[in-house]
């Protein structure tokens, strides 16, 4: 098989400090994996070594089976954290969304690309601001816009850091929804940051436990133990969301 992921000996130092130690996982084309840890685990600085965006690592990243250098922008998706974007540029949501298949701010776009752009802001939600300044856009519809900029180029593999970052409780279920419904068409394989441990139990199919080393990888019901959370984050706080849930499941 050709995993989506394969990490061997992944070690990341930056500066004097070890982001990342050791980790060794594969991942499955097709699978939804969530990624958790306390803040300065290393889980953002993962998503970057596999984006290629991290050049001094040691270890081996292979995505499909190539090293990240070989792999075409396009096979990747990325919806970042921060939305570093000046919101006053004079740009409407089509413009945003486009340039994730150009790389670029378009000029005018293709009746191809116009199509495209149009079908994936219809996939999340957004297909009637299309044309909005993005100054209008609220915190969580421009979540949406980044996430459509990641799907539009048809990813075979979908980075997310923190993606409900900014959305009510019933725009995160949508969102959810959405990448479900998506995955199950296209087969992408799904890589998520998050900090919700019930977000990983419902909707993963495994769970990444990291701080700066892994402490463990499968199944969110085997990941999540009460023994890998401890190790995790230190003290039993952050168990009591997934123990009240299995209680009341």
């Amino acid at each position: 098989m050709t995993y989506a992921i394969e990490v061997n000996n992944l070690s990341v130092t930056l500066g004097e400090y070890r982001a990342l130690d050791d980790i060794n996982l594969v991942i499955e084309p097709g699978s939804f994996v969530t990624i958790l840890g306390p803040n300065g685990s290393g889980k953002t600085t993962f998503i970057k070594a596999l984006l290629g965006l991290i050049s001094d690592y040691a270890g081996e990243i292979l995505i499909f089976g190539k090293h990240i250098r070989n792999i075409p922008p396009e096979k990747i998706g990325y919806v970042p954290q921060l939305k570093t974007i000046d919101r006053s540029f004079p740009a409407v949501t089509c413009d945003l969304v486009a340039s994730g298949m150009k790389r670029s701010w378009p000029g005018r776009l293709s009746e191809t690309i116009h199509r495209n752009v149009d079908e994936t802001l219809q996939l999340v939600g957004m297909g009637h601001l299309c044309h909005a300044p993005l100054k209008q856009l609220s915190g969580g519809e421009l979540q949406r816009v980044y996430l459509a900029r990641a799907l539009v180029r048809k990813p075979e593999l979908l980075l997310l850091d923190e993606p409900a970052t900014g959305i009510d409780a019933v725009g995160e279920d949508d969102m959810y929804e959405i990448l479900e419904n998506y995955q199950a068409k296209s087969g992408v394989t799904i890589v998520m940051v998050t900090h919700d441990l019930m977000t990983a139990r419902h909707h993963s199919t495994h769970t990444l436990l990291i701080n700066r080393k892994l402490i463990s990888f499968g199944p969110p019901s085997e990941s999540l133990s009460n023994d890998n959370l401890k190790q995790a984050y230190g003290h039993p706080g952050h168990m009591h969301g997934l123990e009240w849930e299995a209680e009341h499941a």
